[in-house]
């Protein structure tokens, strides 16, 4: 559905948004000149922005100190970082080190039937997960990656920048949940809106978790490949869609 059917008084109940980051408040990879304006604009209309991205703990640690929002979940609901500095694990990992090496011996057995892969840079700032760069994966590669990791006892999702193997139950909508629960408890699901424009942010696009989700025009570059879209979907992308979508907020 396009972003315009919107009902006003869904509108006026969000009291929170809880956005991805690369490909739906980015444009082309960057934060453009208008990015911290619409953030504050946003917070000067008592609507709060919690980001929700597959990014490193490290990377998340340092974003969340400089705009303003009241948190991130990072690593696909790994982790929850305060602007205070606080950082709280939402998965259960009993020993951090014997984790990571078990991560990154999955993605060695991975790249045996993919020699090409390649971890991603942050993996050093990453406590939950192991990613790898998306590269030119095709679908049928993404597909026979899944079920390898699916087999090796983890799951995996991807973006538009990389591949994640993560703990079965992690997820970013499960992650939201208990962020939401434990943190801000006077907010329900009738007034959050989920924003994202991949596969990793289909969690979040389940109308029995989160009713109310937008998904920013190039969402539908994987719409074949999710069992969760989102109930509207900007006209435009990346985020000029999400721009197009805080004016409708603003507006009501």
């Amino acid at each position: 559905m396009p972003l315009s059917p919107l009902n006003q008084n869904t509108l006026s109940n969000i009291r929170l948004i809880a956005s991805d980051v690369d490909g739906t408040l980015t444009h082309k990879g960057k934060f453009s000149s208008d990015f911290i304006t619409t953030l504050l604009d946003l917070q000067s209309a008592g609507i709060k922005v919690l980001l929700i991205t597959g990014r490193s703990a490290g990377w998340v640690s340092a974003l969340v100190n400089y705009l303003p929002v009241v948190g991130a979940i990072a690593e696909n609901g790994g982790l929850f970082l305060q602007p205070n500095g606080q950082q709280d694990l939402l998965s259960d990992i009993p020993d951090v080190s014997r984790h990571r090496n078990l991560l990154e011996n999955t993605f060695h057995q991975i790249k045996q039937l993919f020699p090409h892969l390649h971890p991603s840079t942050d993996n050093q700032f990453r406590i939950t997960d192991w990613t790898f760069d998306v590269d030119d994966l095709s679908v049928r590669d993404i597909q026979a990656i899944s079920s390898q990791c699916q087999q090796l006892g983890w799951s995996f999702t991807y973006s538009n920048v990389q591949c994640h193997i993560k703990p079965v139950h992690q997820d970013k909508a499960t992650g939201l949940l208990s962020v939401l629960k434990n943190y801000f408890p006077e907010i329900n699901s009738q007034q959050v809106l989920t924003v994202g424009d991949s596969p990793n942010d289909e969690a979040m696009f389940n109308p029995d978790l989160f009713p109310n989700s937008v998904g920013v025009a190039n969402v539908r570059h994987y719409q074949d490949k999710m069992l969760h879209l989102p109930k509207y979907v900007t006209q435009s992308s990346e985020f000029d869609g999400f721009t197009e979508l805080v004016k409708s907020l603003l507006q009501k």
